[in-house]
């Protein structure tokens, strides 16, 4: 039985009746599938994952942080064989798209993602303490606490996956000797707390305009500083160091008044576990990328090896570890790690929605040419009252629009002519490319193809995107 007909099958075993549409959803640096499912009951994620363990603590974990009343998906059921289930859709937009799409300039956080990210330096110390203290820890895979094994584990994988694949030269005792003294370090630090293990602006979904959280397969007992440090140097995020700043402070404030811990320690661990984190990160970006050969994620090394200079910089972990600097101070030394940060495409793709009652937008770039879909022949949302006072972005217009067959054909016509254009327009060193949307008011079809559009192209190529909803009064 293939991966979809047997998600197909606990659809229909949840809900009694056929799936009428399933979409494979974009893959990320995990082996689990995804799909979305629509049929007569609504609209629901299935995941598929060969490791029931690591299902397992994912089910276990979902189903005490909904008694938590803490925003994560609901589980709605489960295949017999735990190898796939259900879960609650909380749509597309993730923090880091949300992030990207409102980021204008460099170093520059839209006032909308700073409430964001606050809100969720909120929610961590639920989910690490207050849920943490009771959670099932039985049920942790691959090992019940962030220990000294967990520890090496991830050493090791930058060792052997970064520095060796990268050619970094490295005296292999002595690095061996400071990947023991970075641990004992870390492990001076009370450590009997949920640690989320991934927490990062792609395992955060932005749903009704909140923060909802996944992918905390991975969490076991562990220090309060890893999550905090995951969330601020997530690589890709580029959060601007005064931002980090503001939000550690934040943290602190709020987390504080749930641990015994004292501001002084934590903040004297911090850098260390900010340092094992990028460590990971980097062994993972060199599996994927030099290992596996998937060139997307040798694009974060250069955000992670800006990350080490602020710690180089910043020079408060109090423990030596000669040849682990010796080696970073490699990596930061050498052009060949900012020069792929350099293979990013100049393009950027603006995707704009609009009503035809206002006329087609204007190319402010001066490049002329782009495209312009008219959205009017598609079903429409607007004729039904219970949709007049929402707009394409809202989950009730999205599971209309998504249920209806020549959306979805519409939409993958689209796809492939401006996926064309993209590639043709990178190679040739282009830098803006305009996709417009239009419909009667602006409001829903329009609106709806333009996320989608914007959600592809971020997916699939390394462009900026910049959306922007021309009739709505809230971007």
């Amino acid at each position: 039985m293939s991966i979809e007909d047997k998600i197909a099958r606990l659809y229909k075993d949840w809900s009694g009746s056929e799936a009428f549409k399933i979409l494979k959803l974009a893959g990320s640096g995990s082996y689990r599938q995804y799909y979305r499912l629509t049929g007569a009951s609504g609209t629901v994620v299935a995941a598929y994952n060969a490791d029931v363990r690591e299902n397992l603590a994912f089910l276990k974990f979902s189903r005490h942080f909904k008694a938590m009343e803490l925003p994560v998906p609901r589980v709605f059921h489960t295949a017999s064989d735990s190898e796939a289930y259900l879960l609650e859709d909380l749509g597309d937009t993730t923090l880091f798209s949300a992030l990207t799409r409102l980021r204008t300039r460099e170093n520059y956080i839209h006032p909308d993602i700073v409430k964001l990210y606050l809100k969720v330096v909120e929610y961590l110390p639920r989910f690490q303490i207050i849920a943490g203290h009771s959670i099932p820890f039985d049920y942790c895979y691959p090992r019940p606490a962030f220990d000294r094994q967990s520890m090496m584990w991830d050493l090791n994988y930058f060792k052997y996956y970064f520095l060796k694949l990268a050619k970094i030269p490295f005296d292999e005792q002595t690095l061996e000797e400071d990947f023991n003294t970075l641990t004992s370090f870390l492990l001076e630090v009370r450590a009997d707390n949920f640690m989320y293990r991934d927490f990062q602006s792609r395992n955060i979904m932005i749903h009704n305009n909140a923060p909802w959280f996944i992918d905390y397969q991975g969490g076991r007992k562990g220090a309060l500083q890893y999550d905090l440090a995951s969330l601020l140097y997530d690589a890709k995020a580029d959060l601007p160091e005064d931002f980090r700043s503001q939000l550690l402070n934040h943290y602190i404030k709020v987390g504080m008044q749930f641990s015994s811990s004292e501001e002084t320690r934590f903040r004297k661990y911090f850098d260390g576990f900010v340092l094992i984190r990028i460590l990971q990160a980097m062994g993972a970006y060199g599996f994927r990328g030099y290992y596996e050969n998937k060139p997307l994620f040798l694009q974060s090394i250069p955000f992670a090896v800006q990350n080490i200079k602020i710690l180089r910089e910043r020079d408060q972990i109090p423990v030596r570890l000669p040849m682990l600097m010796k080696a970073l101070d490699e990596i930061t030394g050498s052009p060949a790690f900012s020069g792929i940060k350099s293979t990013k495409s100049d393009l950027t793709v603006n995707v704009i929605s609009f009503s035809y009652k206002k006329g087609i937008p204007a190319d402010e770039s001066g490049n002329g040419g782009g495209f312009v879909f008219d959205c009017r022949a598609l079903p429409n949302p607007g004729r039904y009252p219970e949709f007049s006072d929402i707009s394409g972005r809202d989950k009730l217009v999205i599971d209309f629009l998504r249920k209806e067959p020549e959306v979805d054909a519409y939409l993958n016509h689209v796809f492939s002519l401006v996926g064309q254009s993209v590639r043709n327009y990178t190679d040739r060193g282009f830098s803006n490319l305009m996709v417009s949307f239009g419909c009667t008011g602006g409001q829903h079809r329009s609106v709806f193809c333009a996320e989608e559009l914007s959600k592809y192209l971020q997916d699939k190529f390394n462009v900026k995107v910049r959306l922007k909803h021309t009739n709505l009064t809230i971007e």
